[in-house]
């Protein structure tokens, strides 16, 4: 059986070689670049794979790259990483065909599960692993509080933000976060954003947070 190939695009040598022995640690083959453009010239159709692309990077950044491979009909499942709380950008990757995203810093364990979530969703297409309908029932549980947090957690708002928007306490907010994901049997952020742009939910369109 062929091994998956996973591709790591970033600009830092070192995520780029610890990640790399990580995956092959774990049976996956992995092959490196430091730059998109790296990338488009070294990049070949494979059986099974899937890519890691960091979204800053000196010159063709993330969004452009994946931008690059949709135009070109390249459907190779791909995962950005993204800063702490740049969760706009990790919103607008994920409309541009992103298969899930990822914050920095993480740990082994959490990329490893978002490779392997990737590589076996691909196959039915971008957010594969959500039903819609579903996500829409769970939304519609929610209360309006929870639904405005919901809205402020697309745009990218950190937990004191939301707090001044909605003039609320930092620790209320963390209170109705911890109910909306536990309403939305979400696991983690990412999970939670790709069922809300599953379900159509307003905020969850790039535009929305501009």
């Amino acid at each position: 059986m062929t091994k998956p190939i996973v591709f790591i695009v970033d600009d830092d040598e070192f995520v780029r070689d610890s990640l790399a022995a990580l995956l092959m640690a774990k049976g996956m083959e992995a092959v490196a670049f430091a730059s998109a453009e790296a990338f488009l010239l070294g990049y070949r159709p494979v059986a099974s794979g899937c890519a890691i692309i960091d979204m800053r990077m000196p010159g063709m950044d993330g969004i452009a790259l994946l931008e690059h491979l949709r135009a070109g009909n390249i459907s190779l499942p791909v995962i950005v990483v993204t800063g702490h709380g740049d969760v706009a950008l990790a919103v607008r990757a994920m409309k541009a065909g992103a298969a899930d995203f990822i914050e920095k810093p993480y740990s082994n364990a959490a990329i490893l599960e978002a490779v392997t979530r990737t590589l076996q969703t691909a196959p039915a297409g971008l957010l594969s692993d959500v039903d819609a309908a579903d996500a829409r029932a769970r939304i519609a549980s929610l209360t309006g509080r929870e639904r405005d947090i919901l809205q402020q957690l697309i745009i990218g708002n950190p937990n004191k933000v939301i707090a001044f928007q909605l003039n609320i306490s930092p620790r209320t907010v963390e209170i109705h976060r911890a109910n909306l994901m536990k309403k939305m049997a979400a696991d983690s952020l990412s999970h939670l954003i790709r069922m809300a742009l599953a379900a159509g939910f307003p905020g969850s369109d790039p535009a929305d947070a501009r």
